[in-house]
């Protein structure tokens, strides 16, 4: 019987909108199915439904829904106010009972802008300017569900509009819609991603042969060192050893280079390597940002819990094949 892996995380950073973590004692397919997870299977809010009242805007229907789509809603979990799982507070749209839709499966968002009323309250030398409609007109009748207008401050400080644009207005026009969000997966339409970005990369096992090191030259060392475009080697002052840096783990890119410049070092093709870097099997390195929808610590949180949910529903199917 094969001994029992036990995973383990380790976080590096953590920020609203992104968080880096090691994923170690698992192999690559567990390190993938965690990445694809984020991806596409943790279940998020996104506008779904546009009932249009009136829109004179210079861009059509389906164009402005489909702008509405991608905008990230972000749940505001009740006890940490922060965006959060919102699998718990809704159900899917298809699992409701309800006739149409109700608050258990949807959220409403209401938006009215009319060009010509707000140009009345602005500086003269501005009411013929085009108006931006941004995320921050739609008002929900939801507390705890609002438009991610920006992903962090930074973002926020550096923006010239109050949110995500939707579209410009000009004298005259109006635009009054209805958008109706209601809980999904990536699966099915890629506006219910959580994330702008989710990727791991291998543990750089990097490992220093002293006893073949001692036959080269203080040049032939430097030569190891400075061959390396990410810079995970260097010459350390007092024993004149050649040793790994600090943060190789971050600047490994795995390049051939090295390996090149060491086999004309070597003095038979079958010697051993000075330096050798290789990926690690067992521990990876991820990095994952949000759109803003949910916080990126609750991206993992909901992916460990949608992963553990999977394997609890496969158990039994796998006990019933057994007993076929």
């Amino acid at each position: 019987m094969s001994k029992q892996r036990e995973p383990k995380i380790e976080i590096l950073s953590i920020f609203p909108h992104e968080i880096k973590f090691i994923l170690s004692e698992t192999d690559v397919s567990v390190a993938n199915t965690l990445r694809r997870i984020m991806i596409a299977e943790v279940p998020t809010l996104a506008i779904d439904l546009v009932e249009y009242h009136e829109n004179t805007t210079v861009l059509n229907d389906e164009y402005i829904a489909h702008r509405l789509g991608l905008i990230p809603i972000k749940y505001l979990d009740p006890n940490t106010m922060r965006g959060g799982d919102c699998h718990g507070a809704f159900v899917p749209h298809r699992e409701c009972q309800c006739f149409d839709r109700c608050p258990r499966c949807s959220v409403e968002f209401m938006l009215d802008v009319d060009f010509d009323k707000v140009a009345a309250d602005r500086a003269e030398n501005e009411r013929d300017l085009p108006l931006t409609v941004t995320s921050a007109d739609l008002q929900s009748n939801n507390e705890h569900v609002i438009p991610a207008h920006f992903l962090n401050s930074e973002e926020q400080d550096e923006a010239h509009d109050t949110g995500i644009s939707i579209v410009k207005i000009g004298p005259g026009q109006h635009l009054k819609l209805k958008a109706v969000a209601r809980m999904g997966i990536s699966k099915e339409h890629a506006k219910w991603c959580p994330v702008a970005a989710a990727t791991y990369r291998f543990w750089p096992e990097i490992t220093v042969n002293d006893e073949a090191c001692s036959t080269l030259t203080h040049e032939q060392k430097q030569q190891l060192i400075d061959v390396c475009p990410d810079r995970i080697l260097e010459l350390d002052e007092v024993s004149g050893k050649i040793i790994v840096a600090e943060n190789a783990w971050e600047l490994a890119t795995f390049t051939e280079d090295l390996k090149v410049l060491q086999s004309t070092m070597k003095k038979r093709e079958e010697d051993e390597d000075f330096v050798t870097v290789e990926h690690s099997q067992n521990k990876f390195i991820f990095c994952v940002e949000g759109t803003g929808a949910m916080d990126a610590e609750d991206i993992l949180m909901s992916s460990l819990n949608v992963l553990s949910i999977t394997l609890t529903n496969l158990r039994p199917e796998i006990e019933n094949l057994r007993e076929i």
